[in-house]
């Protein structure tokens, strides 16, 4: 009888393991594959059968790049536009949470609704009306015009995510403050704000990977390398007569190590933040 249970027991456990592993596999094949490629040169990449690991490896894909006052360019774009975008979003959106969070007004459950049937609205639809408009306020090429309109699709889910982690906090912190004769501004920047960190860091590290992933507005808002973002110059590898896989891989490579590092470093507050976020007290 404790053997059958035993099994019975050990059968669920195994699966779970054997899902996840596949998984695993699923997830992590294409990103070892696309790092062994970038060690390969262009012509290997086509070698017949497909092999993982290069016969000589070289890092002539990255130096290329990094040799490449123009390829680098496309780095410092994506850093500049998806930091900029990121810091405006977290003061917008914590603003903004701490009044929904904290008051009532008229049309608040309206805001609300607005605010989340934005997530429904596929980007694609918007682009021309976007393209118009930005060509009308003569902004068109320009980093202004890819901030605010990644600033469009960041801002209601920060917002969302900023409002249910504070309805975690308890309203005695506010209160404190102000029968201390402190003002809400004040309950804000130096009471909710430290105590709210995993969910800011949870809301900067989505912005921060929907601004430097951002590939169509970027391609239709902008026409000089000069204000290109990383996403375009992997495409501008594809000529047409020639692919530079090599080197799509290798900046593939790049794009995605700061978007690593960036998780791997916030990772315990992310979690922390996006758990808490997503429960209303």
């Amino acid at each position: 009888m404790a053997k059958r249970s035993f099994k019975s027991s050990l059968l669920p456990t195994i699966l779970t393991y054997l899902g996840l592993a596949i998984g695993l596999v699923f997830s992590a094949f294409p990103i070892v594959w696309m790092f062994f490629s970038s060690l390969k040169s262009n012509t290997e990449i086509f070698a017949l059968p497909p092999r993982l690991l290069p016969d000589d490896f070289t890092v002539a894909a990255y130096l290329t790049i990094f040799n490449d006052p123009v390829k680098v360019r496309f780095f410092i774009n994506s850093y500049f536009v998806a930091g900029v975008v990121t810091a405006l979003t977290l003061l917008v959106a914590i603003v903004t949470a701490y009044g929904f969070s904290r008051y009532q007004f008229r049309f608040k459950n309206t805001l609300n609704i607005f605010i989340i049937s934005t997530q429904t609205v596929p980007p694609i639809t918007l682009l021309i009306p976007y393209f118009g408009m930005v060509v009308a306020f003569r902004i068109f090429d320009t980093y202004l015009a890819l901030i605010l309109t990644y600033m469009v699709f960041t801002l209601p889910y920060a917002v969302l995510l900023m409002t249910g982690y504070l309805n975690t906090l308890p309203k005695e912190l506010d209160e404190a403050v102000l029968v201390d004769g402190g003002s809400s501004w004040t309950a804000l920047w130096r009471v909710i704000v430290p105590v709210s960190i995993p969910g800011i860091v949870a809301t900067a590290v989505y912005t921060f990977l929907l601004a430097w992933n951002e590939f169509l507005f970027a391609l239709t808002l902008t026409k000089s390398m000069d204000l290109r973002t990383v996403p375009i110059g992997i495409q501008l590898l594809m000529g047409q007569h020639a692919f530079e896989w090599n080197e799509m891989m290798a900046m593939s490579v790049l794009g995605s190590l700061p978007l690593l590092v960036l998780y791997l470093v916030a990772q315990r507050y992310f979690l922390a933040g996006m758990t808490a976020g997503s429960v209303k007290s």
